[in-house]
């Protein structure tokens, strides 16, 4: 039984400021920050992928709840890290270079920071150069690449071959997305995985680390 209904309600009906109130509401009655996350937004969030999997829910529905959740975790973050709560892993992700669209890649972003992971979210027309710099700096265990446009995934590959040239593509996992993306084309250029939708980006993320 839901032990903060009204959170996990606003996250489904995509409602950031009732999110908001309510995170607020269980944190000044006394919750573990990291009970909220565990026990609601994560469980939430894992309900909106069913929902979209399943065709009841659909973009609109996915970022109104990436949206609630994002205001959840701009509450949350800072509590979660002065008790030192540690986050399945770390995920560097942006929209590859030429490209500036990021529907896709913010639902992949809040779907994962829902489900425990911290997200380092570089934006739209991410150079491999930029990401190069947030491995070093970041040191994260998986590396989210998105591309809306036939004409921009060639990018994918130019920022692979960019980690492979700064040696650093043996310290990442790369996961690899967006509309016109298929697991056939991430084979071909040597990513690590290849996340159909938003949804299933988290489960995939979960499979990396676990290797």
């Amino acid at each position: 039984m839901d032990e903060y209904p009204d959170l996990r309600n606003a996250i489904l009906t995509g409602s950031a400021p009732s999110a908001a109130a309510a995170a607020k509401k269980a944190l000044e009655g006394g919750a573990d920050p990291v009970a909220i996350v565990e026990k609601e937004v994560g469980p939430a969030m894992n309900e909106v992928g069913r929902l979209y999997e399943a065709g009841e829910y659909f973009v609109p529905e996915l970022l109104l709840a990436a949206r609630a959740t994002k205001e959840v975790f701009g509450i949350l973050r800072p509590l979660l890290a002065k008790k030192g709560a540690k986050p399945v892993a770390r995920v560097v992700i942006g929209t590859v270079q030429g490209d500036l669209h990021d529907i896709g890649k913010n639902l992949v972003a809040a779907m994962l920071e829902g489900s425990g992971f911290e997200v380092i979210d570089l934006g739209i027309n991410v150079s491999p150069d930029k990401f190069i710099a947030a491995i070093r700096e970041k040191q994260p265990q998986i590396v989210g690449l998105s591309a809306l446009l036939t004409t921009t995934m060639p990018a994918m590959k130019t920022t692979l071959d960019g980690f492979r040239n700064a040696g650093l593509r043996d310290s990442v996992k790369v996961m690899i997305g967006g509309a016109p993306v298929t697991q056939a084309y991430a084979d071909s250029i040597g990513a690590d995985a290849f996340g159909e939708n938003a949804a299933a980006a988290v489960s995939v993320a979960r499979k990396l680390v676990a290797c």
